[in-house]
């Protein structure tokens, strides 16, 4: 049961700091930040919170503007969630996407040829 509470918060987290992200903070270090997952810790007072962004190059840049707001967005999601306690916020880049896209790079060098002799 525990971790049915923690992934239902953890979801609402996600979709709360995605709605933070794209329209209250004016930063433009934060835009184009993409929120892909939220995971709590067990006691849900911590909560690692991974972004991407479709810029390359910039994933320090993003990261220093999550780190700056975070205080604005656990004060936003202190106004707009029930909760009774808002987690720590920390911000980690999400590594899945750049992975995707190595491995398809590289099935595709190694994927089969067209060859002419038939």
């Amino acid at each position: 049961m525990a971790n049915f509470r923690k992934n239902r918060v953890a979801e609402l987290l996600r979709q709360a700091i995605s709605d933070i992200v794209i329209l209250r903070i004016k930063d433009p270090r934060v835009q184009g930040i993409t929120i892909t997952e939220v995971q709590m810790s067990a006691d849900l007072k911590s909560a690692r919170v991974y972004f991407s962004s479709l810029t390359d190059g910039k994933t320090e840049t993003h990261l220093q503007g999550l780190n700056a707001a975070e205080g604005f967005i656990r004060r936003q999601l202190r106004q707009e969630l029930d909760l009774k306690y808002i987690p720590e916020l920390a911000f980690f880049y999400d590594t899945s996407f750049d992975n995707f896209h190595r491995i398809n790079r590289i099935l595709k060098e190694i994927g089969p040829k067209d060859d002419d002799e038939s």
